[in-house]
């Protein structure tokens, strides 16, 4: 049998023009889904406005719903109603006809997610919500559809055409009811004036909830561990002497009424022994400590975040801190503090 000569154009793609093809087909549905989230954006309106007056005037919780991929992103978005502050729970389409309706009690506002709008399986909650008198909240790509004209708020989340190739599989559609889920839940937020305290009590087994809940207070040294000099009659060797024995660096000069008033880092004495031997002033050590000390050092009260303390060590590129109690030193944060507590 005799084998006929292969098409060089037939021939298989290699490795790296496989890799090549990857690369420009995860970009290309990147840019797809990033338009379809911007289109639906330029589209927002008031509808959103009344959404969230019927979330946050919600006595019971958000009921969340959608089918099949949808119903994957009603999930997340449950969830992330409930991290921000919001009780939420997802609620399965299919399951709630066979007595999970229980669930749902007068003082909830369903939320559905469905891009036709004709989900047999959600459809069929809406007679049940009527009954109820639960405000019913659609995100639909169709606002022309049985859900959207059964809803008491429709939010537009169509999308021009699916990312996959045949536009079918529900890519940009999901992505921009993910999107739109997260925007109601932030917006929502915000409404509440939910702070990051708040966050971290619903997420205290999460590493930033973890680092959200370590106070100052938590890590700092207190008492005899303070390097800490009085203002009056001191001399920079005096100040030497604290830094030494306390083993954090610095000291802290203090007014007669404990006032933080300056302070001055191993840093200061390696600048001032360069200058004095420069300038042969003759004995630095025995001038005064409020010749040489930084005035006005950052502080932070005791009440704060362990978190600010380290946003603060950065901005300013300072690596302690004088925490104060009513404007008074209580305790030093050091910056080794803060990453023994895995804040850093």
């Amino acid at each position: 049998m005799t084998r006929e000569p292969s098409n060089p154009g037939d021939q298989p793609k290699s490795v790296g023009e496989l890799r090549s093809n990857s690369v420009s087909e995860v970009v290309e549905v990147l840019h797809k889904e990033s338009a379809a989230i911007l289109a639906a954006a330029q589209r927002v309106n008031g509808s959103i406005e009344t959404a969230i007056e019927y979330l946050f005037d919600c006595n019971g919780r958000v009921i969340v719903t959608g089918m099949g991929k949808m119903g994957c992103i009603a999930r997340k978005a449950a969830a992330t109603f409930c991290s921000t502050g919001t009780p939420a729970v997802f609620l399965h389409p299919g399951e709630a006809v066979h007595g999970d309706l229980g669930n749902v009690t007068e003082n909830d506002v369903l939320i559905v997610l469905s891009n036709s709008g004709e989900t047999r399986e959600v459809v069929s909650l809406l007679p049940y919500m009527a009954r109820l008198g639960i405000p019913v909240i659609a995100l639909t790509g169709n606002p022309g559809s049985s859900l959207a004209l059964r809803s008491q708020v429709v939010i537009d989340t169509g999308v021009e055409c699916e990312a996959d190739p045949i536009a079918v599989a529900p890519t940009s559609s999901t992505t921009v009811v993910l999107a739109m889920c997260d925007g109601l839940a932030i917006a929502l937020m915000n409404r509440r004036g939910f702070t990051r305290e708040q966050f971290a009590i619903f997420h205290p087994g999460g590493t930033l909830g973890g680092k959200l809940l370590v106070n100052v207070a938590d890590l700092m040294h207190i008492g005899e561990t303070i390097p800490k000099i009085s203002l009056k009659n001191t001399t920079l060797e005096d100040a030497i002497h604290v830094i030494s024995s306390k083993g954090l660096g610095a000291v802290f000069v203090v007014s007669g009424f404990g006032d933080v008033v300056g302070i001055v880092t191993d840093g200061d004495l390696r600048r001032i022994i360069e200058t004095s031997a420069r300038d042969s002033t003759g004995n630095v050590w025995e001038e005064p400590l409020s010749n040489h000390m930084c005035r006005a050092p950052k502080t932070i009260d005791v009440n704060a975040l362990a978190a600010e303390a380290l946003k603060l060590m950065e901005d300013h590129g300072i690596s302690i801190l004088p925490v104060c109690e009513a404007g008074k030193l209580v305790g030093v944060v050091h910056l080794h503090d803060l990453i023994r507590a895995g804040l850093a």
